[in-house]
């Protein structure tokens, strides 16, 4: 059984035991959460399509942990002018376990 879950505006693909990284979510690190965005899924060959999601099915997870991801370095140049500019940025995520998923 899977299901395509929206979190946090992106869509994953998620089965019971999955551990997957999200955006920063405003839970707090071993409580439960659950998402009711479910557009779609799949038990044993049974497909449910949601229009847009579908109604009565939910999907719990735990949040394991919050973490930084790895750094990405943006740099700009244009040449000739002298002008160059170097900047980091390390994006915030939350580690979510699925606990179960219900239709």
């Amino acid at each position: 059984m899977y299901a395509i879950v929206e979190i946090a505006g992106q869509q994953f693909k998620v089965e019971k035991g999955n551990k997957l990284f999200v955006h920063r979510l405003d839970a707090e690190t071993g409580s439960d959460i659950e998402f009711d965005k479910i557009l779609l899924i799949d038990n044993d060959g049974k497909i449910k399509v949601g229009k847009p999601v579908v109604k009565n099915a939910k999907v719990v997870a735990k949040v394991l942990d919050h973490v930084k991801g790895d750094k990405v370095k943006v740099f700009k140049k244009k040449r000739r002018k002298g002008y160059q500019v170097l900047n980091g940025h390390r994006q915030y995520f939350s580690e979510v376990e699925i606990q179960e998923i219900t239709a």
